[in-house]
């Protein structure tokens, strides 16, 4: 699910002039909180129509159900990306790519992004269009803003659901994801009013119907996330038994000059081509399994969506859209299950290391705490938590 990262999104709204004073006002009765929302919506901008828009909302017990248990993101890459990046959707991209050409062209020409990379997202978010979900985006949002877990987040984008509610842009009744994400590439009311962009000439944008709208408004809003024109964000390489593992991970960049001195060489043997953009070797099931370079444009996945599985997969679906072959897959040793996983984060935490929530989910936290451990226990310092760390520590 496209959760865009809290740091981003908090630049993002207050651009738009939509980030509340009373940010925290969350929790207590619905009805006052609701009316809180509305006297906080009128001073915004939003009239009378949107207003009542508001005023129906109601709490959906199941949008909360779905926040707390994305468990989802516990599997690992080869599981995760074997499931997601189907033929079906290898085959429709690359027909979609075709169809919509145009479109494809004018998005790389005006905002710099490649037509795989939004075509990779676009089957991932809703297989094209044909699954946008069917949640009452403005309950969804309304429980979201009210719950006290991150309404600084989902308070302004009821009001900005009002807004484009109340200038005809999305119907009432409009339905989306458990998160409150609207159309086909899945994205937030206050994107929707900041990137969305006309595709087809028809002097509105829908992002639940038209492709062209689609395709033009995740160029325009990939490109506000940073995204570098001309360069690559992802290939397939492969390693040697040999090095030094410790300086794998996605914050370690280096040249790729650097990383072919140390034996790198690309998914077929040949030399690294070095385009003077320095990589980052990412190794998702350690030593044993694939393997990859990540360069500065992959960093704009992880604005996209925090999970780092699901960034690998978009970026690797990206490079196989773009005509890449599948990964070597390896042999990979076996990982840890969610509760050992769990079991995992608290030894790492006890031993003073910074792993974020005890959740089971191989993030980013974790993988920087098992490689530390694993350089000091002398083990290949790769990131990837097996039974074998667990059983040392």
């Amino acid at each position: 699910m496209h959760r865009l990262c809290l740091s981003v999104m908090m630049i993002l709204l207050g651009a738009l002039g939509c980030l509340p004073a009373a940010a925290q006002d969350c929790g207590g009765d619905f009805g006052n909180w609701r009316a809180s929302l509305q006297k906080e919506a009128a001073q915004k901008g939003v009239g009378s129509a949107g207003i009542a828009f508001i005023a129906q909302a109601r709490q959906n017990a199941s949008v909360l159900k779905r926040d707390r248990a994305q468990g989802v993101f516990t599997q690992d890459f080869l599981t995760f990306s074997g499931r997601m990046v189907s033929g079906y959707r290898l085959k429709q991209g690359a027909a979609n790519l075709r169809k919509y050409a145009k479109a494809f062209a004018r998005a790389e020409k005006d905002f710099g992004v490649p037509g795989p990379v939004i075509a990779a997202f676009w089957a991932l978010e809703t297989d094209f269009g044909a699954v946008q979900g069917d949640f009452s985006t403005r309950d969804a949002l309304a429980t979201l803003a009210h719950d006290c877990r991150r309404p600084q987040l989902f308070r302004p984008q009821l009001i900005a659901l009002a807004k484009l509610v109340e200038l005809g842009v999305l119907p009432p009744d409009v339905r989306g994801a458990w998160a409150g994400e609207v159309g086909q590439v899945q994205i937030l009311p206050s994107d929707y009013l900041e990137y969305g962009r006309d595709g087809d000439g028809d002097g509105r944008v829908d992002l639940r119907n038209s492709a062209p709208d689609v395709i033009m408004t995740a160029g325009n809003f990939i490109r506000s996330l940073g995204w570098r024109r001309g360069e690559p964000w992802f290939q397939e390489v492969r390693v040697p038994d040999r090095l030094p593992w410790e300086q794998t991970g996605k914050s370690n960049r280096i040249p790729v000059s650097q990383w072919a001195a140390w034996g790198i060489s690309d998914r077929d043997g040949k030399p690294l081509r070095d385009n003077g953009i320095p990589a980052a070797l990412v190794l998702p099931m350690g030593s044993g399994g694939p393997a990859f370079l990540a360069f500065p444009n992959y960093d704009i996945y992880l604005e996209w969506n925090q999970s780092f599985v699901y960034t690998l997969t978009a970026a690797y679906l990206a490079t196989r859209l773009d005509g890449a072959p599948r990964y070597n897959a390896g042999k990979p040793v076996g990982g840890l299950d969610q509760n050992a996983m769990k079991t995992l984060q608290r030894k790492l935490a006890a031993l003073g290391h910074d792993v974020g929530k005890i959740d089971g989910i191989l993030g980013a936290g974790t993988r920087a705490a098992t490689r530390a451990e694993q350089l000091r226990l002398g083990l290949p310092a790769d990131g990837w938590p097996t039974a074998a760390l667990l059983n040392k520590l």
